[in-house]
């Protein structure tokens, strides 16, 4: 049955029926028990057994479980917090860069086990992971006559990579609950088999973490997403579920018991106008006005409340739901959520951030004077930068030829790290946030929208010489986020600011050595190697140089105190050299010019360049003599002519074979 929904836009054709779930998938959900606390004991192991709080600004962001037992609560005042439990430790967890750095390890341990490369990151404490082609690869092997001695293949490549488990059993919690005498009966239905598998996995890694790197987790198995992270939430800490499903009154049944704010997908908004519809039908009256900061939105009704509320379906919800900003077809989305469908694909997991993003919060004291926006805008800069050079860098430090000519050649190279952007953004934005000023009406209410303006990000954060992170992110502030800061906020002062986010985006990938064909490649590397390639097809003229003939007559002391063409070359080389150095000039010759951690061999030849210019700077390295302009790629270093910049840019941000 279809039904039309009757919205205030046009009229939208809603499948009215019970949404059907697809089972053909298996879904781990990973979520680090108290994740910034656990950051904090692993650094300092003394703090394990204590209770722990981690404070943002003036609120405590989260604690860990010896606190909570203690009473305290998370996203409180510390002063709240003291009260209940004087013996907290508060630490401060406003750098979020060790917190990042943990998430990143767990991350890539997690990848590292995955085949599709469907890895999901959410937030910095939870991942998604697809494993059904592991899985599938497994229920294939599994002997069913011994079960209890079975073993579970990690690699196809490798049949003695992976570990020993008991398949006559689940591994963790299991709803609904199993006996072990029922488990020969589960293990008929090929799901059931394939989540027994999910589950044995599951406790794999977790143990893993546990082990290798001191982080606890709780688990999620199921079929899907929003299963998967849902029966995660049922026994925290340390432990993991997996939801059977092996009947859809069973996936209902476990629905049914949950909040509505609970379930992933539905936001406080949403789950407010749901839970004021249900509600209104036995309290009559002014439906209460949304507030954000309200704990109790949407934790009043329940998904199983919702599902057998009068008239309750996809069409009753898409009316519920039209207001401006929502998405059409909601209606359809979260009726299916209520039902345990959920067809949202795990995205591939990627070492590059689609952004990267620093902000911070000035609720209590906004920021009103130049003084203090400038203050605010340097450390903002300075994390940005310190963040893209740990998430954008890598070190191209591999043997780039096994030619024994090539190996020598590279031997100095090779002693140093040479670091690369793996990708980089081309796009900077500055977002502000304002609250209404102090002696405003107070029918003056308060918005969280922000206000923003972009720019191309300068070339000069690109550049990897020997600049520091505190240098580079003060020149960003005063020379780009200042002036972008006054035309997004015009007033001289008095702007009451409660936050400020800077952030790039736009990422371009960069290939790096060793990889081909799935995108642009490194054309410095294609340059440094291209000589011993073409080495071998190369014919060289050995006929000695013609001396030229001079005309000038020079006497025996002339000739003894002057210096010969060649030698006099070689002196101002050198003297050049040492105005560069003395200078901060870059340096092109028989070291390196560093720019994007591409390096550009241009025997001998040393350009003096002014400090100031940075990477922009125009630079002549061509053999011709026409004169023609050219500008120094951040990418791979090399000087391109100006009628060639656009198609040079196009081939580093290529697709494909180049």
């Amino acid at each position: 049955m279809k039904t039309t929904a009757l919205t205030s836009g046009r009229s939208q054709t809603i499948t009215g029926k019970t949404p059907k779930r697809s089972d053909n998938r298996v879904i781990l959900h990973f979520d680090y028990d108290c994740f910034y606390a656990s950051v904090f004991e692993n650094l300092n192991p003394s703090l394990k057994g204590l209770p722990v709080g981690v404070k943002q600004k003036s609120i405590l962001a989260t604690c860990n479980y010896p606190a909570r037992a203690r009473g305290v609560k998370k996203l409180g005042l510390i002063s709240e917090a003291q009260k209940v439990c004087p013996e907290i430790v508060i630490l401060n967890g406003e750098d979020l860069t060790p917190f990042r750095d943990a998430s990143k390890k767990l991350w890539s341990v997690l990848r590292s086990h995955s085949w599709n490369s469907r890895v999901e990151r959410l937030g910095l404490d939870e991942v998604f992971l697809d494993v059904t082609d592991v899985i599938e690869y497994n229920l294939e092997l599994l002997n069913r006559n011994t079960l209890a001695n079975s073993f579970f293949q990690l690699s196809r490549q490798d049949p003695e990579r992976g570990f020993s488990f008991d398949g006559s059993q689940f591994f963790g919690c299991v709803e609904p609950p199993v006996k072990p005498e029922d488990v020969s009966s589960v293990l008929e239905n090929p799901l059931g088999v394939r989540l027994l598998l999910g589950s044995h996995l599951a406790g794999y890694l977790r143990h893993k973490l546990e082990e290798d790197f001191g982080y606890t987790s709780s688990g999620g198995i199921s079929t899907n997403k929003v299963l998967a992270k849902v029966a995660g939430s049922k026994n925290k800490p340390k432990n993991q579920t997996t939801l059977l499903g092996l009947r859809d009154d069973d996936v209902y049944d476990f629905m049914d018991g949950h909040k509505l704010r609970q379930i992933p997908g539905i936001g406080s908004r949403t789950a407010h106008l749901i839970q004021e519809h249900v509600l209104a039908a036995n309290n009559p009256g002014e439906p209460r006005a949304y507030d954000a900061h309200n704990l109790d939105t949407g934790a009043q009704v329940t998904v199983g409340q919702v599902r057998r509320h009068a008239g309750m379906c996809a069409d009753q919800l898409e009316r519920i739901l039209d207001r401006p900003g929502v998405e059409r077809g909601s209606g359809e989305r979260i009726w299916a959520l209520l039902h345990g469908a959920d067809g949202a694909e795990v995205k591939e997991a990627s070492d590059v951030p689609t952004q990267i993003s620093i902000e911070d919060t000035y609720m209590a004291r906004p920021l009103n004077t130049p003084a203090e926006v400038a203050r605010e805008l340097r450390a903002l800069a300075t994390s940005l930068v310190r963040r893209m050079r740990v998430d954008l860098v890598a070190d191209d430090s591999e043997p780039e030829s096994s030619d024994a000519a090539s190996q020598q050649n590279q031997t100095q190279s090779q002693q140093q790290s040479q670091p690369r952007w793996a990708a980089y953004p081309k796009t900077l934005r500055l977002s502000t946030r304002t609250r209404p000023k102090p002696g405003a009406r107070s029918s003056a209410t308060e918005t969280f929208s922000r206000s923003s303006r972009s720019q191309a990000l300068p070339s000069f954060v690109l550049s990897l010489r020997d600049e520091s992170v505190e240098a580079v992110g003060s020149r960003l502030a005063t020379e780009v986020l200042q002036p972008l800061f006054r035309r997004l906020n015009p007033e001289r002062h008095g702007w009451n600011l409660a936050l400020i986010n800077v952030c790039v985006t736009n990422m371009v990938m960069v290939a790096g050595p060793g990889e081909s064909g799935g995108g642009p490649r490194d054309i410095a590397r294609m340059f440094r190697t291209q000589e011993d390639k073409l080495r071998e097809w190369t014919v060289y003229d050995t006929a000695p140089v013609p001396v030229p003939v001079q005309d000038t007559v020079m006497t025996s002391e002339t000739s003894a105190n002057a210096a010969s063409p060649v030698e006099e070359a070689v002196w101002v080389e050198e003297e050049g050299e040492e105005e560069d150095e003395k200078d901060g000039g870059m340096e092109i010759g028989a070291g390196a010019m560093e720019a994007g951690g591409a390096e550009m061999s241009a025997a001998g030849t040393t350009l003096d360049v002014d400090a100031d210019a940075g990477a922009d700077v125009d630079v002549d390295a061509w053999d011709d003599d026409d004169g023609e302009e050219s500008q120094v790629c951040h990418l791979c270093g090399h000087a391109i002519p100006l009628f060639a910049v656009s198609a040079h840019e196009r081939f580093h941000a290529a697709v494909g074979d180049c």
